[in-house]
């Protein structure tokens, strides 16, 4: 046996245990998801949840309640998470370091303790509002138990881990590139869509694709901070799954949920192999 079969058969038996894994806990639960919404009570194939899903009135809603929650957070969360990584890529002082500091600081919080925290803070009777009551100021707008809760914790969750990941991507960006553009007279918003941008955006397009996927299957915060209607799909799905015990509609929702998700892994994918296939040319 040549040396590269036994390297090949050593790399092989590596790989083994990790793909097995990868089969237990992630391909099988899906197939059996798909095997399962696909069937009545009686065993027979039909496609009647995968209707309903979309034309009950009460599960359409939650569909697009989730949709319109999770592109307006990743929209947010991007835009903040870029300006807050360009600012500390560019800039100094004392408010850089102090950023530096500390906007880690909410990836070790756990979900529970932070959407706790966030009632206790925006509640009707939370911190803000007996601190600003001897101000005369009664009636905030309501947070918690809302939309604006569930996606506040999304930006308290997902800014850090995107603002890491572009802050890493722009500081790969030499000096020298940047103050040779500025002395063939680059204007600051020629340098920042004509150089940032293009040199940064294949890590935009992770954090991107990391907060979506994050966000569409959010349970924790939108269970304890968002309305009892409409609701995300997570939390709709354990109510259908454990209060009214229907586990294929359960199971078609789940299968709905992650083809979303493969729709924007496959958009990823498919834009990291042309730009590969560019670079070779």
């Amino acid at each position: 046996m040549s040396k590269q079969m036994k390297q090949g058969i050593f790399g092989l038996a590596l790989v083994i245990p990790s793909f097995l894994l990868l089969c237990l806990v992630v391909i099988a639960p899906i197939i059996l998801a798909i095997m399962e919404s696909l069937r009545d009570d009686g065993g027979n194939f039909t496609f009647q949840f995968y209707t309903r899903l979309f034309t009950d009135k009460v599960m359409s809603g939650n569909i697009i309640f989730t949709l319109k929650l999770t592109i307006i957070s990743v929209i947010a969360v991007v835009l903040i998470g870029y300006a807050l990584a360009i600012y500390m890529r560019f800039s100094g002082g004392p408010i850089v370091t102090g950023i530096k500091k500390m906007y880690m600081i909410p990836m070790f919080v756990p979900s529970v303790i932070a959407s706790y925290g966030i009632i206790n803070l925006y509640g009707n009777h939370g911190w803000l509002s007996r601190l600003l009551l001897p101000l005369g100021i009664e009636d905030l707008p309501r947070i918690v138990y809302d939309y604006k809760g569930i996606l506040l914790a999304n930006l308290w969750f997902n800014i850090p881990f995107t603002t890491m990941l572009l802050a890493s991507a722009l500081s790969g960006i030499p000096n020298a590139i940047i103050e040779s553009a500025k002395d063939v007279g680059a204007g600051r918003l020629q340098i920042f869509f004509k150089l940032i941008i293009p040199l940064s955006y294949r890590t935009l397009l992770v954090a991107i694709t990391f907060s979506f996927m994050g966000i569409i299957g959010g349970f924790t915060a939108p269970f304890l901070l968002g309305p009892n209607s409409p609701q995300v799909l997570g939390v709709a799905m354990r109510q259908v799954f454990s209060v009214y015990q229907e586990t294929q509609f359960a199971s078609a929702t789940a299968v709905f949920m992650f083809v979303l998700c493969s729709f924007m892994g496959y958009f990823y994918i498919r834009t990291m192999i042309k730009d590969d296939k560019a670079s070779t040319h």
